[in-house]
C-alpha cells in the first residue's frame, strides 16, 4: 500500500480541507463541493483495489481521509448488487459522487415510531453523478445499489467523523434500531491524513 494517496484523491482532500476552513456555512460547502466531487468521480481508475473489496459482504465502508480536527471525513462505500445501507439519520451535511455502477438515493423524514416518509423522489445516479444532502432536506437517507448484477462504489464526504458513532435507523415498519459505520480498512491501508496529502501540494 502506497504511503501517499492517488493524485486525484490527494487534490480533492486538499481542496475539501481548504474549503471547510474557509467556507462560511454548509450551503457554501455543498455548492463548491459539488464541483470538486464531480472532478473526482469523472474517472474511476484512481481508487486502490484495497478500498474496493466486498469480501462477500453486502457492503463495505472504507475511510479514505481522516481530518485531524474531525470536521469531515472521506469514505468509499462499496455496495454489492441490489444491496442497501440501513436507512439511518443524517445529522450533518454530506456530498456523494458515484465512482462506479449506479446508486439510488432518497431523502426521507424519519418520524418516531412510524415508517420513513419520502421527502423527495428517489434519484438513480450513474457513474460520475454527484448529489448532496443537508439535514434541513430530511432526517435521513436511503442509499442502495441500483443494479442487481454489478457492484457500485460511492465516494462520500460527511461533515463530521461518523465512524464508530451509532445513528438511529428506521425500518420499513417504523421499527427503530441503530447503525454504526465501522470502517473496513485493513491494518496495512489506514486512512490518509493532512501530512500525507500535503507532501506534494505546491499551490
Amino acid at each position: 500500500m502506497t504511503t501517499t494517496p492517488p493524485e486525484p484523491l490527494r487534490r480533492f482532500c486538499w481542496d475539501i480541507q481548504s474549503m471547510v476552513e474557509l467556507a462560511d456555512d454548509p450551503r457554501e460547502i455543498l455548492m463548491i463541493g459539488r464541483d470538486l466531487m464531480g472532478r473526482l468521480v469523472a474517472q474511476d481508475d484512481w481508487l486502490p483495489e484495497v478500498f474496493a473489496r466486498l469480501d462477500d459482504a453486502p457492503f463495505r465502508q472504507y475511510q479514505l481521509y481522516a481530518d485531524q480536527m474531525t470536521r469531515f471525513t472521506v469514505i468509499a462505500t462499496v455496495l454489492a448488487p441490489s444491496a442497501a445501507l440501513p436507512v439511518s439519520e443524517q445529522t450533518v451535511w454530506e456530498l456523494a459522487g458515484v465512482l462506479r455502477g449506479e446508486v439510488l438515493r432518497q431523502s426521507l423524514a424519519l418520524p418516531d415510531g412510524a415508517p420513513p416518509v419520502a421527502r423527495a423522489a428517489s434519484k438513480c445516479l450513474g457513474a460520475g453523478a454527484v448529489d448532496a444532502f443537508s439535514p434541513k432536506d430530511g432526517d435521513g437517507l436511503a442509499i442502495a445499489n441500483g443494479s442487481s448484477t454489478a457492484p457500485a462504489i460511492l465516494i462520500e464526504v460527511h461533515g463530521a467523523e461518523i465512524g464508530d458513532q451509532p445513528r438511529s435507523t428506521v425500518g420499513p415498519d417504523g421499527t427503530v434500531g441503530s447503525f454504526t459505520t465501522v470502517y473496513a480498512n485493513p491494518p496495512e491501508a489506514p486512512a490518509w491524513d493532512i501530512l500525507t496529502i500535503q507532501a506534494r501540494i505546491v499551490d
